[in-house]
């Protein structure tokens, strides 16, 4: 690519590279920052390119942080895109990534399950690559198509919402209206003029309930089980997520305390409207793993009545669906944006590296002490922002692996094309 500088071979000194699961944000960046440092590394994604889960979320979506704090290392998001950045050109910024950075790519290949590779194999390849001396045996990916991949080490960039969790409400099957999870909605034409009920009130459903008022939809109702802190995106040119990152180390209480006077002052009290005020604090909240609702849109339709809040769901019974203050109403359709899970158990749930919600223990540069050699990105939803945190976390993992395979100065130098290790975050070409 004119204006960047080929980087240097490292396939005859590191046979076995660094295999990075996920195509997405956080494998991105994580194979970028490795390649900047020495490290040889393979992005192996199921789809058939980058971004695949952004590819397919509805469209009306951007992101809810700032383009200046959403860049990955070593690229900045074009200014073109404007300050909040649509889906589309995430999937655009992710593709320009991925060929600025060189990055070598293997898509239409998933893998199936990760095992550590025998140690006797492992020490016979170690001093014929290169291999530090710690470094281990390294790690076994059985992939589609039979493949058998050995990697030195891998890191697990899945997703954070990788699999719909649809709730087993009862009755669910019995429902005669249209049941679909928020993760197959794309735009509210398929329902206009139709009665829709949104199930959750997370970013999300609030998100797709205002598009579905918007567009066209007859009624639009939103099923809440516990209140949602709302906070606007952004406060007199301030966005929401500088703020986030200014308070993630001040004490839980200071922060609710703030947030509560924050939300008196700058989000009307809708319970009026059957959305009260949260009894528990916004970063009690967080810590729990609740991300506040940023409004776009939620605010107005709820005081416009296009988007009316109901009860939680309870059940379903044919066409009606059952409410948690035991009224029924009989919507046309339901989308479920009930959250998702990270699915990690078939590839690594023999590896006792999860905890009971099937999230990984260590994250970011912490590997598991029972499994060397394995990191985790993306596994968690910050007040700060995700691809901030990811972003970060790429640089800690690098700069981890480096030292753990031993990779010297003057090959994380050659590599990244610049008198030091770090990458820098410099504009894309014209």
């Amino acid at each position: 690519m004119p204006g960047v500088p080929a980087a240097p071979d490292m396939s005859s000194t590191q046979p076995r590279p660094v295999y990075v699961i996920g195509a997405g944000p956080g494998g991105l960046a994580v194979a970028a920052a490795l390649r900047a440092r020495g490290v040889r590394a393979v992005v192996v994604e199921k789809s058939d390119g980058v971004g695949a889960s952004w590819r397919g979320h509805y469209a009306r979506l951007h992101l809810h942080t700032t383009r200046r704090l959403s860049a990955l290392p070593g690229l900045a998001i074009p200014r073109r895109f404007g300050r909040w950045v649509s889906r589309d050109d995430v999937v655009r910024y992710l593709e320009k990534y991925a060929e600025f950075h060189e990055l070598e790519l293997v898509t239409g290949v998933e893998v199936t399950r990760i095992e550590r590779a025998p140690a006797a194999a492992g020490a016979g390849d170690g001093a014929g690559d290169g291999a530090a001396a710690g470094e281990g045996p390294g790690w076994l990916l059985h992939a589609s198509g039979g493949r058998v991949l050995a990697g030195r080490a891998v890191v697990v960039a899945t997703g954070f919402n990788h699999t719909p969790r649809l709730p087993d409400w009862p009755g669910r099957d019995t429902y005669t209206g249209a049941l679909a999870h928020a993760a197959a909605y794309r735009d509210p034409k398929p329902y206009e003029g139709r009665d829709v009920l949104v199930v959750g009130a997370g970013n999300t459903g609030a998100e797709i309930a205002v598009d579905l008022a918007e567009g066209g939809a007859a009624r639009v109702r939103l099923a809440v089980r516990t209140a949602p802190h709302i906070v606007r995106r952004s406060t007199a040119g301030w966005p929401a997520q500088r703020t986030g990152i200014l308070v993630r180390r001040l004490p839980v209480r200071l922060v609710d305390r703030l947030g509560a006077l924050t939300a008196k002052v700058s989000v009307p009290d809708l319970t009026a409207y059957g959305l009260p005020r949260p009894e528990s604090g916004l970063y009690s909240r967080v810590r729990q793993g609740a991300i506040p609702v940023q409004d776009v849109g939620l605010i107005a339709a709820v005081r416009a009545g296009t988007v009316e809040p109901v009860a939680a769901v309870e059940a379903f019974d044919g066409a009606e669906v059952v409410l948690a203050d035991g009224s029924r109403i009989t919507p046309d359709a339901v989308v479920a944006a009930t959250g998702y899970r990270r699915g990690l158990e078939g590839l690594i749930g023999h590896l006792d590296v999860l905890d009971e919600r099937g999230r990984p223990l260590a994250h970011g540069r912490r590997t598991p002490a029972q499994a060397p050699g394995l990191y985790f990105t993306g596994f968690t939803n910050p007040i700060s922002g995700m691809f901030r945190e990811m972003a970060l976390d790429a640089e800690k993992i690098a700069k981890a692996l480096a030292r753990r395979l031993g990779v010297r100065a003057e090959a994380r130098r050659a590599a990244a094309h610049l008198p030091d290790t770090g990458l820098r975050p410099v504009d894309p070409p014209a």
